[in-house]
Parts: C-alpha cells; structure tokens; sequence
C-alpha cells in the first residue's frame, strides 16, 4: 500500500537536565545518552532509575487500595463458602480471555478440595453477540443457577446488563479498565473494580482488563493465606506465574509501559521463559519464539498477540481460554494448530480488505488532496468484523490522520477507531453521539474505548450523519501540529557511540511501547560509502560512514509507513551523498553477521 504525504515532520532532540542527568552518569555508570533518555521520561535519581532498571515483584501496588476490593472479596469468598455457582464474563480479546483464565484459576484455588468451586466461563461471540454483556446470556445463567457474575475487560458501561442481573437476582462485580460514562457513572454492582473510575484511591490508573482482574485475583490469594510462609510461598511461586499472561495482556492492549504497567511487562517476560502450561509452550513454539530465553516486546505483541486475537477475530475465543487451561500437551498442541491457521485466514483476510481500502484511499487524495482536517472514515459490507480495528490501524500508519472502519450487516454498521496523539477519540464519539437539535437521535446504538481505540455500531443509514459530524467536530481539532508532529529524537550520537556497551545498556530499557517508546537516535553529517541498495523494490539498505573514517554501518528501510525507494530517489542519493538519519539501533539478526546495524525512522541530506 502506498504512503499518504502528510508533510515531512521538524525534527527536535527531547530537552533534560543536564545536572540530573550527570547525577545518574555518576552514579549508575551508564552512557550520557541513556541518561539522557531516563531523565527525559522523568526518571531522573538513582532510586527511580535502579527501579526502572531491575522491577521486583516489591513494586506491585496492594490491590486492597482499588475502590471497591474488599467488597469484591467479600462476596467472592461468601460464593464459594456456600457453593454459589460463579459465572466469568469475558471479552474476545487478549485482555479479556487472559484475564478469564486469571479469574478462574484464582477462584479455583481459594476454594477447599472437599467442595471445589463452580465457575463457569462465557466468552461471547464477535459476530454473533458483538462487545459487552447480553441479557439472554444472563438469564441463561440465572436459571442454571448461577447467583454471582464478574465480568472481566467489559462491563463499565453496562447499565442495562447490571439492571437486568440484579432483576434476575444475580449479584454483579465489574472488573474494567474502559474509561466510565463521564455523566452516567458506573453501572449498579456489587462492586466494580476500575482504578480510572471516579475516587478510586489507587494510585495507577492505566491498567489493562487482564490487570485489574489479576488484582482481584491477588486479593483473593491474599485473604485464603494464614501464615507468613504462605504468603511468601504466593509471592514468589503463583504471582509470578500469573505474572506471564497479565504481560501478555498488557503489552498486546497497548496501555503505558510505564509505572506498574512496566513492573508487570517485564517481570512476565522474564517468566515466559520456559512455560510449563502446555497451551502457553505450544503457543510459543508455533510463533517460533525461542524458550531458551525471555521473549521481547515486539515478539509477544507481533507473534504471539495475533494468534491469540485471532481466534476472537476468526472464530470462537473460547479457544484461547481453554488453551490456557488445559493440562493436556495433545489438546494444547491442537488448539494451538487451530490458532495458527486462524492467524493465517485473518491476514488473508486483512490483505484483501487492505487493496480495497488502497482504492478507497486513492479515490480520497484525489478528491480532497491531502484529506484537509478530515478523520478519514472507510466502509465496505465485505469487510469482515473481526479485522476492523486492524485496518483501522492500518490506515492511520499509512495516513496520520484519525480512521473509522466500518462494515454494514442487516441494516447496522459496526465500526472501530484508531487515533494519533492530541485527538482522543473517545471524547470525539461522545460529542457527535449527543443530539444537536430536538429533532435528532443519539447517533449510536453502542459505543466505547478509550483515547486512541474506540469501537461502535449503529443503524447504516446514520453513515453519512457520522462523516458529517465527525468532520465538523475534527476541523477545529486536526491542526497541522497535530496531524504533523515534530520527529521528537532521544539523544543525538556519533558513530563511534555505537558500541555493543551502550546497546546493552539500550537493552535494559526495555521493554518498549506506548509510554516507553523505543528511542530514537539522530547522527548527523554522514556520507554515502556505496550505492543505495534497494531490497526486494519495496525496502533499502545504505551503507553510512563518518568522511574520513573507514568504519561504516547498516541503515535499512522498511517501507511500512514511509516509500524508501521513492525517499531516495527524491533525494538523488548516490555513493557520495552526505545525509542526517534518525534511527533506532538493533542488533543484527543473522548470528554469521553480528554487530549493529540502525532502522531509518527519517532521512533528510545534509
């Protein structure tokens, strides 16, 4: 797919103290430059920045300090003292099948051996019964029995859901980290967990679902432990354990690796290496991740997460809670096949809608230029549910501005929404869904997310209402600054810091993503040693020295969101040209070839 010209980006080097970031040169003995980076992401005395660098399981936050905890516990345990059947009600997500099998295995294990827990699972449907908890499920619940339902990843919003349970005599406890009904509040519960729900003491606020489901389950260990040698047992033996899909979670759901979050991430990197849980090890092995050692970030997020999303995309994510569950290698290894292909028909899938979107695309630039202020809102009745917010994604990499996808079934559209920094979309859902005379109608019939991700359905005929309402409430909003930001660099290096120390200091500030983003470096003033090499047409490989040295270093450019070989050629580069290049630094991945090599994130000549 080709890239939209959104304007070529200033570039600027992030501002730190330079007298704090001499202070943990000093002390920690580390480059000036990851200095530089800790102090520039407010991690700026030792203590702080020794935390960042070696998380324990001592920097997890009580989970009695969420709102509404002791309630929550409370009734859990009165549940399974009395036999009260218990149903988990879940999402088809990462977050919300990881945080199912969480809660279930928490629950399991408060309850005595001699009257085991009853707790049942319902993982909806994506196509069938779309995001969010369903009457007719309750009340089929109810009337096997069930007297307590906890949802989990869902839930913040569903008023109707907590009036129907309490009408069917079911008790409620929400778990949820959505952002609540800023005028409504949260729904009538028991209890509902949420650390970014008003008055909620807790002092972090950006945890995914699976996370505040792993405080609810933390909380349940916590109170069936009597004695000291227990509670350390839990710490240092299940938590741990735990640990491993809550950062699977947290990294596929996009939230702040930073804080806990980054606690989580990375002491549940460290103990994926070498899973024992069949589901998790095949898991592993069919995403070719090495289990002689932690996998990364960008392995957990681009490997593992879409075989696991795409059993909810594809077909039923049920799947995925039981993979986690089972104690059986040839079920695992099954259900693991199952995902595989699963991942393999959504890409297919992804790749048809993806030429279609090109065309929509084209047919935008040629009509409206470079898309004014609009956020760009694409819709097909091909295109499948499941891969909505995929495409989405996709056409803000490609474009930079805000995208809605939506596909049309009987009647109703069903939407999702990606967004850029400085345009919160959530917010933006909300003021076009509100009538703006009396004579109008709310715009959807459900919708929800947060910030950067949101998802929607509506009656089909409300399109061309969305478009207009969306591009008036954009035009003030989508200014140039923000659809253009500056090219924000870390630190500004010479070649000759390359080394393969300050890589591994690079490496400890892993991991990376929203919030801790993989730095960018900029070196200035170097020269061309050889002809630009272009990589299969669509990518380039230039070989950059300093002029008067005979070292040089890989630059590679994938042409994921930027057309390198037309970058090139626009710059008339050849043997001699003298370039400025932002990058990230990696390690070279063929082990015949080792060393360092960088990925262009920008070019520009001298």
């Amino acid at each position: 797919m080709s890239t939209a010209h959104v304007g070529l980006p200033a570039w600027s080097t992030r501002s730190a103290d330079e007298t704090a970031v001499q202070n943990l040169v000093d002390a920690l003995g580390c480059p000036h430059a990851i200095a530089q980076i800790l102090v520039s992401r407010s991690i700026s005395n030792p203590a702080a920045a020794q935390t960042f660098f070696n998380p324990t399981l001592d920097d997890l936050i009580d989970p009695m300090l969420m709102l509404g905890m002791e309630t929550a516990v409370a009734r859990i345990q009165h549940a399974v003292r009395s036999s009260q059947p218990i149903l988990i009600y879940g999402d088809y997500d990462v977050d919300g099948t990881t945080a199912t099998v969480l809660l279930k295995t928490a629950i399991e294990r408060i309850a005595p051996k001699e009257t085991p827990a009853t707790v049942t699972y319902h993982v909806p449907h994506r196509i069938r019964e779309g995001y969010g908890m369903q009457n007719g499920v309750l009340g089929q619940a109810a009337a096997s029995g069930v007297r307590l339902v906890i949802s989990v990843d869902t839930g913040i919003r569903a008023f109707a859901a907590a009036e129907e349970a309490k009408a069917l005599g079911m008790d409620l406890i929400v778990t949820d980290h959505h952002l609540p009904d800023g005028a409504i509040g949260v729904p009538e519960a028991v209890a509902v967990l949420n650390p970014a729900q008003e008055n909620c003491p807790y002092p972090f606020k950006h945890l995914c679902g699976a996370a505040v489901a792993f405080k609810l389950a933390h909380a349940l260990l916590l109170a069936a432990t009597e004695t000291e040698e227990q509670r350390t047992k839990l710490k240092h033996g299940l938590i741990p354990s735990f640990l491993k899909l809550v950062a699977i979670a947290t990294i596929a759901d996009s939230v702040p690796l930073e804080g806990e979050n980054r606690v989580i991430a990375t002491l549940g990197l460290r103990e994926l290496r070498n899973p024992v849980q069949p589901g998790l090890r095949a898991l592993m092995q069919v995403a070719q991740i090495p289990i002689n050692r932690p996998p990364t970030a960008t392995e957990v997020g681009f490997r593992l997460a879409p075989r696991i999303n795409a059993a909810g995309r594809m077909d039923i994510a049920g799947d995925v809670v039981e993979l986690f569950l089972t104690k059986d290698a040839a079920r695992a290894t099954h259900l693991t096949e199952k995902l595989n292909r699963l991942n393999d028909e959504r890409r297919a899938t992804e790749a048809k809608a993806l030429d279609a979107i090109e065309i929509q695309l084209t047919a935008l630039r040629d009509t409206l230029g470079d898309y004014l202020a609009e956020c760009i809102i694409l819709d097909d009745p091909e295109w499948h549910r499941g891969v909505l917010g995929i495409l989405a994604s996709r056409v803000v990499d490609r474009t930079g501005r805000p995208a809605i996808v939506m596909t049309h079934e009987d009647g109703h559209a069903h939407g999702s929404g990606r967004s850029i920094a400085g345009f919160h979309l959530l917010d933006a859902l909300s003021a076009i869904h509100e009538p703006v005379s009396e004579s109008d109608t709310p715009l959807f019939t459900r919708f929800g997310g947060h910030a950067h991700a949101v998802g929607f359905s509506m009656p089909s005929d409300r399109t061309n209402l969305l478009r207009e309402r969306m591009q008036r409430y954009g035009a003030p909003r989508l200014t140039a600054e923000i659809m253009t930001p500056p090219l924000e660099c870390d630190a500004e290096l010479l070649l000759s810091d390359l080394t393969q120390s300050f890589y591994d200091w690079l490496t400890r500030c892993e991991p990376f993503g929203i919030g801790n983003r993989e730095p960018i470096f900029l070196t200035r003033a170097l020269t061309l040693c050889a002809p630009v090499r272009f990589i299969k047409e669509r990518h380039i490989c230039l070989q950059l020295q300093r002029s008067g040295q005979t070292t040089h270093i890989s630059a590679l450019g994938w042409s994921r969101t930027t057309d390198w070989p037309a970058r090139c050629v626009e710059m008339a580069l050849d043997t001699g040209s003298l370039v400025d290049v932002a990058y990230r630094l990696k390690a070279k991945t063929n082990p015949q070839f080792p060393g360092l090599e960088l990925e262009l994130v920008d070019l520009r000549l001298a």
